[in-house]
């Protein structure tokens, strides 16, 4: 049966996550992940998870300062240590919320700075973060972003991520699979996703164009739900998804696509 986690910062956007958490829980959802829970103290954070009975199934390395444009600083010259820091800060939160998987966003290409340059940068933090992940079982993943949302997105195909695997040569490292982002940037999904799925960890979900809730656009979700469970898919199902009114009400989906529960 495949189990579905709520992602807190896009299906409740605007309430802090501890707020977002309750709103899950309070719409079924057994599990939840996010960009971010680091505005929290880790502890309270793992209380309130406690308290409702939920699962943090993942969340982000530290993106830098989003409000300056920065979505991750894994690519970016310079930053090394920054980027060291925010692996640290993931470590004890993953340790304190039992999470045992963490994505890390590659970030944007900087204005003037060439690919190639950045590649080597990229390709060593993946390689320390992988190895300081592994010591306490964590898995890191490595997602494409598609660049229509994300201009100047680093890694925004599958060749790119792939290339990455082989650069990093680190068994921990894996792939974060989101169908939204590979809709608009490539298509060809199932396909894709077959082809990759001993490297895949996590895979998310959201229609096109919008981002809405499946079943809101031109992406074929029951194909891909049934394929998933075909291919023995076993991991959680992120609904990164912005709801065209409220989560509440653009739930009907769900109830059909687990044959069960919201949280499976």
């Amino acid at each position: 049966m495949l189990r579905f986690a709520a992602n807190l910062t896009t299906m409740y956007a605007g309430m802090p996550v501890l707020e977002a958490m309750k709103a899950a829980r309070d719409d079924g959802f057994t599990a939840v992940e996010c960009r971010a829970p680091f505005a929290d103290p880790k502890e309270r954070v793992a209380e309130r998870l406690a308290e409702l009975g939920l699962t943090m199934v993942q969340f982000n390395t530290p993106m830098g300062d989003f409000a300056a444009g920065e979505r991750g600083l894994a690519c970016l010259p310079g930053r090394v240590d920054d980027f060291r820091a925010s692996v640290e800060t993931s470590l004890d939160y993953a340790k304190a919320l039992g999470c045992s998987q963490i994505n890390c966003p590659a970030g944007v290409l900087p204005r003037g700075a060439r690919r190639e340059d950045l590649e080597p940068v990229l390709a060593e933090n993946l390689k320390f973060a992988a190895r300081r992940f592994a010591e306490i079982g964590v898995r890191l993943q490595l997602e494409a972003i598609n660049p229509v949302d994300t201009p100047g997105a680093f890694i925004w195909t599958t060749a790119q991520c792939e290339r990455m695997l082989k650069l990093v040569d680190d068994e921990n490292l894996y792939l974060q699979y989101d169908f939204y982002h590979m809709q608009v940037v490539q298509g060809d999904l199932v396909r894709t996703y077959e082809r990759l799925r001993e490297r895949i960890n996590h895979v998310q979900i959201a229609d096109n164009p919008g981002r809405h809730e499946p079943g809101t656009g031109e992406i074929n979700h029951p194909f891909i739900f049934s394929e998933l469970q075909r291919l023995g898919y076993s991991g959680w199902i992120g609904c990164e998804y912005v709801p065209r009114t409220t989560a509440r009400e653009g739930l009907g989906w769900l109830a059909l696509a687990s044959g069960d529960h919201h949280g499976g």
